[in-house]
């Protein structure tokens, strides 16, 4: 089954970044919800599993950054070939 979404949803996208929900599919019990998604940066449309995608922080209902979306956006910033690098060897490599 699929849900168009309205309005969009913000989310974040593990491994892709931010985007905006347009839809939902449902294949049924068996399945992960697939989020049909539209990222923020090249407009790229991805079908997400449920388990990588994530809502973010909101003050007002007092939820927090997930763990993992921190870390999925520190390493959206990292030059390209530094993701894993300690800290030493990454300000090296960006010299």
């Amino acid at each position: 089954m699929f849900t168009q979404l309205n309005p969009t949803l913000p989310v974040h996208v593990l491994e892709r970044g931010d985007a905006y929900a347009i839809g939902v599919i449902d294949y049924g019990q068996e399945h992960n919800l697939i989020w049909v998604t539209v990222l923020n940066e090249t407009g790229e449309v991805w079908c997400a599993p449920n388990p990588m995608v994530r809502f973010g922080k909101n003050w007002t209902m007092g939820r927090k950054e997930h763990h993992l979306v921190t870390q999925s956006k520190r390493r959206e910033r990292e030059p390209a070939g530094t993701a894993g690098l300690c800290d030493t060897c990454t300000e090296t490599a960006r010299a």
